[in-house]
C-alpha cells in the first residue's frame, strides 16, 4: 500500500550499514528522519555479506577520505559497539609476506600506515609470525601486526543503529524503491518512490552500488559511474579449523587479496576475490571463483580443509570512477562525500566500499559537519538516547539466566535452530522488535539461526510457522527475503498445486 505524501527534513536512500549511521547520528538532533530501504529488510545489500572486518587504516592512500575516516572511524568502534551492544573484538590483524619477494610490498605498506597515522603498527619475522600463528604458511617471510585491527558483526552493526535511531524518532520504510527526485526548479523537495512521494529539506543519497543511478537522476555527476565488484567467499565450520587471527595477504592493485580471519561467531571466513561486474545484482557464486579464493586462502594457511566449508555467498561492492579529465573528480581510490553543487538538498555519499563498514561512523559525523556548514542549524535533543540493549540470545546465558528466562517465557526453553541454539523467543522477540524481522533472512541475521552445518535443514520449517503464526498470515506469504521468495507454492495433498493455497 502506497505511503501518503510524507514531509521529513531528511531522507535518507538505502538501509545499509552507512545510511543507518547517518540516520543515528542525525536522530541526535530535532529532526525529521525517513530511511527508505527497497529490501524487505535493512542491511540485506553489501551491509550483509562482506568480511566483518574493522581495519585499521594502512591500506588506503595517504591523503584520500578513505584513509582519514577509517582511522577516524576505526576508534569510535569501542564506544559504539559498547552504546549499541553488538559484537566487536579488536584482536589486531596481520598482514603476511609470503617469500621473500613480497618483503618490499609489505614494508612500503607498513610506511603507508604511518603516513595514515595507525596506531601500534608492529613488523614481525618471520619466526615470530610462525610461533603466533603456528597455521601460517612455514614459507612466511615477514609481517606487520596492527593492533587497532578488529572484527565486529556487520549485520548487528547496521540492525542496532537503525533500531536506536527508531527509538530516537527516525521512521524506516521497508520495500520502498527510490524511482526519482521531486524538484521545484533547482531545489529537490524531495522523492518518489514505489510506495508514494517522500518531500523532504534534504536527500542523503546512501544507495551502495546504486549511489550512482541516485544522483544521475538530479543530474548530477554524469561522469561518475559505480561498476560492481563482486567478491566471493567460503565460511568455515568453527570445529574445523582453529584459527583464532585476521589474516591478510600483501595486497594488490585488486584489493586487499584474499583473506583468512576468525569472526566473532567462531567461524573462519576465507575470501573475497575482486570480479567487475557490469550486473550489479549478481552475487551467484562460480566455480573459478571458488576455486580462486581457496587456493589465495591456502597460500596463507595450508592446512585448510575443503571438508570444513559450510556455506559459500558473494557480495557487491561500491567500486566508484569518474571518466573527467577534471583531477578532483578522480573518485577511482576514495569515497565521494559531498554536497551536490548542481541542485540544492542533495548529499551523496557515493563509492562506499572497504572500509566503508569501518568509516561508517565517522562518515555519519562528516555528514552532520555539512549540513552544518549548509547553513542547517541543528538542535539537540535533551532526550537523545544512544543506549540500544540487544535482546537475550540463548546460547550467549548461563544455565542459572537459561533458567530464569525459561520461567519468565518459556518460549526461550523451546531450541528450534539446533547447531546455533535460537529459541523460539529469540525468534518471537525479533519479530517484534523495533524494525520487525518478517523474513527468514531477516530473523537469520538477527539471531545468526541457519548459520551452522545443516544451513537451516531443521528450523526452518518451523520459522515459517513461526512467522505465519506471528504476523497473523498465510504460510504461503511468508518468504525468504522478500517478495519472489516464498517457500511453499500448494498443497501436496488435498487438490495438489491445482488447489490456490489459503
Amino acid at each position: 500500500m502506497k505511503q501518503n505524501t510524507s514531509d521529513f527534513d531528511m531522507v535518507i536512500i538505502g538501509g545499509g550499514v552507512v545510511g543507518c549511521m547517518v540516520a543515528r547520528e542525525l536522530s541526535r538532533y530535532a529532526l525529521k528522519i525517513a530511511i527508505l530501504e527497497k529490501n524487505a529488510d535493512i542491511g540485506a545489500e553489501t551491509s550483509a555479506a562482506n568480511s566483518a572486518i574493522v581495519h585499521a587504516g594502512y591500506d588506503p592512500l595517504p591523503g584520500s577520505l578513505k584513509a582519514e575516516l577509517n582511522v577516524l572511524g576505526n576508534a569510535m568502534w569501542d564506544e559504539l559497539s559498547a552504546q549499541l551492544d553488538i559484537p566487536f573484538v579488536r584482536k589486531g590483524d596481520y598482514v603476511v609476506a609470503i617469500g621473500e619477494e613480497e618483503l618490499p610490498a609489505l614494508r612500503k605498506l607498513f610506511e603507508q600506515g604511518q603516513q595514515n597515522g595507525v596506531p601500534g603498527l608492529e613488523m614481525v619475522s618471520a619466526e615470530e609470525m610462525r610461533r603466533r600463528e603456528p597455521m601460517i604458511n612455514p614459507a612466511v617471510s615477514g609481517a606487520f601486526w596492527a593492533k587497532t585491527g578488529g572484527m565486529c558483526d556487520p549485520f548487528a552493526a547496521t540492525i542496532a543503529a537503525a533500531e536506536n535511531a527508531v527509538v530516537n524518532g527516525v521512521k524506516v520504510f521497508l520495500n520502498t524503491q527510490f524511482e526519482s527526485f521531486l524538484m521545484e526548479g533547482s531545489r529537490i523537495s524531495g522523492v518518489h518512490t514505489s510506495q508514494g512521494d517522500f518531500t523532504s529539506r534534504w536527500v542523503i543519497n546512501a544507495a551502495g552500488v546504486y549511489a550512482d543511478e541516485v544522483m544521475h537522476a538530479a543530474g548530477v555527476h554524469p561522469e561518475f559511474k559505480i561498476t560492481a565488484r563482486r567478491g566471493e567467499y567460503f565460511i568455515l565450520d568453527r570445529a574445523g579449523c582453529a584459527l583464532d587471527h585476521i589474516l591478510f595477504p600483501v595486497p594488490s592493485a585488486a584489493g586487499k587479496g584474499i583473506l583468512v580471519t576468525a569472526t566473532v561467531h567462531g567461524n573462519v571466513i576465507v575470501g573475497p576475490n575482486a570480479t567487475l561486474l557490469d550486473d550489479k545484482e549478481n552475487k551467484a557464486v562460480s566455480a573459478a571463483g571458488m576455486d580462486e579464493i581457496w587456493n589465495g586462502a591456502l597460500k596463507l594457511v595450508p592446512g585448510l580443509q575443503r571438508s570444513s566449508i559450510i556455506a559459500q555467498f558473494a557480495g557487491m561492492r561500491a567500486h566508484g570512477n569518474a571518466a573527467s579529465p577534471d583531477p578532483s573528480m578522480n573518485y577511482q581510490h576514495d569515497f565521494m562525500i559531498e554536497i551536490a553543487q548542481e541542485v540544492q538538498g542533495l548529499i551523496n555519499l557515493g563509492g562506499i566500499e572497504s572500509p566503508g563498514l569501518t568509516a561508517a561512523p565517522a562518515i555519519a559525523l562528516r555528514v552532520v559537519e555539512m549540513l552544518k556548514s549548509a547553513g542547517e542549524s541543528l538542535t539537540e535533543k535533551s532526550d537523545f538516547n544512544p543506549i540500544r540493549k540487544q535482546r537475550p540470545r540463548f546460547s550467549h546465558l548461563s544455565h542459572a539466566e537459561r533458567e530464569k528466562l525459561i520461567q519468565q517465557n518459556p518460549q526461550y526453553g523451546r531450541v528450534i535452530c539446533r547447531c546455533e541454539m535460537v529459541t523460539e523467543g529469540e525468534i518471537v522477540a525479533e519479530i517484534h522488535s523495533p524494525i520487525p524481522a518478517t523474513t527468514y533472512d531477516a530473523i537469520k541475521r538477527r539471531t545468526w539461526l541457519g548459520t551452522g552445518r545443516c544451513l537451516g535443514g531443521f528450523d526452518m520449517p518451523k520459522v515459517v510457522e513461526i512467522l505465519a503464526r506471528e504476523l497473523a498470515c498465510s504460510p504461503f506469504e511468508i518468504t525468504k527475503k522478500g517478495a519472489g521468495s516464498e517457500y511453499l507454492f500448494c498443497h501436496t495433498k488435498d487438490g495438489g498445486c491445482d488447489e490456490k493455497p489459503e
